[in-house]
This record gives structure tokens, C-alpha cells and sequence, in this order.
């Protein structure tokens, strides 16, 4: 039984590079690159008219940007897997790539075996990013969740218990936080106390934390 072809249109403003891939490819069974494009516009003419089963897209082209291209794919080609190539490997890069609906990021000093694989598996319609690349997108997820926890946590206090935290990771003392807010140093201890509960810290250094963090207060 014959194996059916991996289907590829290579989209890079260099030809040696887009050569290169070709080889890589063409020189094992199961690839067959259908096209070149040098920039965005002839990528997405190719595109249409080939019905790829993967774009192996650069980030950095002439006119429209690798990226631009993934989101305009998406939306006319569904089916095509979109497998970004790129020297860049700077997280900001990543993020857009996924957002614009790439399937996988690959450097351009990966082996043509990962270049392979990479190629075999999002056309699979699984995910593939660079050992590297995985790292800086799994540490920028966090990042965005534990933001978006943050932003969360700052929803559970009160306008005033905002003010009283603010206060707090100012240095201010309970005597110097009730003349301030016009409420009494009792008053504004239950506050401190709510606040604690609240966020589960129960130091003033760690509530200065979440304060920087939170962007209340600069640090």
C-alpha cells in the first residue's frame, strides 16, 4: 500500500533556505513540498490554490509577517496545519504564533529529523514546539494564569480594603492608616485581618508582594 503524502508548501523569503527544506523533505518518503512562496501574498495564492496539508511559514517576511499569515489561514483553510520556522525564538513571537492559530514553533537550527517529525505531527493535527520554545511558552502561560489569579484575588476585597492594603505596602502603621482613612486604628486592624484571610498571607512582606503585583503600588 502506497504511503499518501505529506502535502507542504514552504513559505520563506530566502530561496537557499527554502531549498534547504525541500531537500530535508523530498529526500525522505512521505513529503511532497508543493510550493515556495517568498513572501505573504504569493504564500496565500499557493495556499488556496494547493490546499496544503501543512504551511511551513517564517515569522519575519516582505508585506505581511509569517503571523498574519497563520491568522488569514485559519480562517480560509481550517484544514491546514500551520507550522511556524523561524530564528526567533523570543516568547512575544510564540504567544502571537499560537494566537494566530499556529500548530507548532520549530528554530531554524533544528535537525532535519525534528523538521520531519515536526511536519508528521501537526499534520496530525497535534501540537509541536521546540524543546526551547516549549519552556518559554509553558513559563509565559504561567505567568499569564498567575496574573489572571492575581487580578482574581484583588476582586475579593473591598474598595476599602484595597485602600488599607495600599496603605500597608506603603509602610504605614494601623495609627498612621486610621488618621489617613478618618476610621479607627481597631477598624483598620479587622481590615488588616480580612485582608490576611482573604489572600492566605499572613506577613506585611507578603501582602506588599501581592500589592506590587497586583499594581497597586510600584515597586
Amino acid at each position: 500500500m502506497t504511503e499518501e503524502l505529506i502535502r507542504v508548501l514552504v513559505v520563506d523569503d530566502h530561496a537557499v533556505v527554502r531549498e534547504g527544506i525541500r531537500t530535508v523533505l523530498e529526500g525522505t518518503a512521505g513529503f511532497e513540498v508543493v510550493g515556495e512562496a517568498g513572501d505573504g501574498a504569493e504564500a496565500m495564492v499557493l495556499a488556496e490554490r494547493h490546499h496544503p496539508d501543512v504551511v511551513l511559514l517564517d515569522v519575519t517576511m516582505p508585506g505581511q509577517s509569517g503571523l498574519q499569515v497563520a491568522s488569514r489561514l485559519r480562517k480560509r483553510l481550517p484544514s491546514t496545519r500551520v507550522l511556524i520556522l523561524s530564528m526567533h525564538d523570543r516568547t512575544e513571537y510564540v504567544l502571537e504564533a499560537v494566537r494566530a492559530g499556529a500548530s507548532g514553533y520549530l528554530l531554524k537550527d533544528a535537525s532535519p529529523r525534528d523538521l520531519r517529525d515536526a511536519v508528521r505531527t501537526v499534520q496530525k493535527g497535534e501540537a509541536y514546539f521546540a524543546p526551547a520554545v516549549a519552556q518559554k511558552l509553558s513559563a509565559a502561560l504561567r505567568g499569564e494564569l498567575e496574573e489572571e489569579q492575581r487580578r482574581g484575588n484583588l476582586g475579593l476585597l473591598t474598595p476599602r480594603e484595597q485602600e488599607v492594603l495600599t496603605l500597608i505596602a506603603d509602610g504605614r502603621t494601623n495609627k498612621e492608616i486610621a488618621g489617613e482613612l478618618g476610621i479607627s486604628p481597631r477598624t483598620v486592624e479587622t481590615h488588616r485581618e480580612s485582608l490576611m484571610r482573604k489572600l492566605r498571607i499572613h506577613t506585611v512582606a507578603g501582602l506588599t508582594r501581592f500589592a506590587i503585583d497586583a499594581g497597586l503600588i510600584n515597586d
